[in-house]
């Protein structure tokens, strides 16, 4: 690969790091504990809208692009590993794909699923929302130390160029 397209797409995947770092920190310093400290009723229908509205080009276009530069990223850090970037862009891939996508995946995305199939009022969504509010916001600090990470990574990465 062109060294000028590595360059780019280092940098890209730490700006794609960074700006999902910023919006799960958000989610971890503010958010939750805003929606924590409504009432039940307003908490759920309140996180349910936002699970709706987060689906959105501008979330998606960093979060899914991140991880789509990770994966060449990685792809070129095998072909590359003379390059003293390569191991930057293995961790910081390795460390993006695995602490913010599949963490979203296996842990924040179940649990929004089934917080939308309940009825905010329920007795149901009432036992659903104590335990969401402290298990989701756990796996999101997972997820914002890993895109961290990340950009940490590829910054590093950049600057080696």
């Amino acid at each position: 690969m062109e060294r000028s397209l590595l360059e780019l797409l280092t940098l890209v995947a730490a700006l794609g790091s960074g700006v999902i770092a910023g919006v799960f920190m958000a989610f971890s310093t503010s958010v939750m504990t805003a929606l924590g400290r409504l009432p039940p009723l307003q908490g759920i229908a309140a996180m349910q809208s936002i699970n709706l509205v987060i689906i959105n080009p501008w979330f998606l276009a960093p979060f899914l692009g991140t991880a789509v530069i990770g994966l060449v990223m990685a792809g070129a850090s095998l072909l590359q590993w003379h390059t003293p970037a390569a191991p930057y862009w293995l961790a910081g891939s390795a460390i993006y794909l695995g602490g913010a996508v599949l963490v979203t995946m296996a842990a924040n995305v179940p649990r929004n699923d089934a917080l939308a199939r309940v009825m905010p009022d329920s007795a149901e969504g009432m036992r659903l929302w104590a335990a969401y509010l402290s298990t989701w916001t756990s796996w999101n600090h997972v997820r914002a130390a890993a895109a961290i990470a990340a950009a940490v990574c590829f910054t590093i990465a950049y600057r080696l160029f």
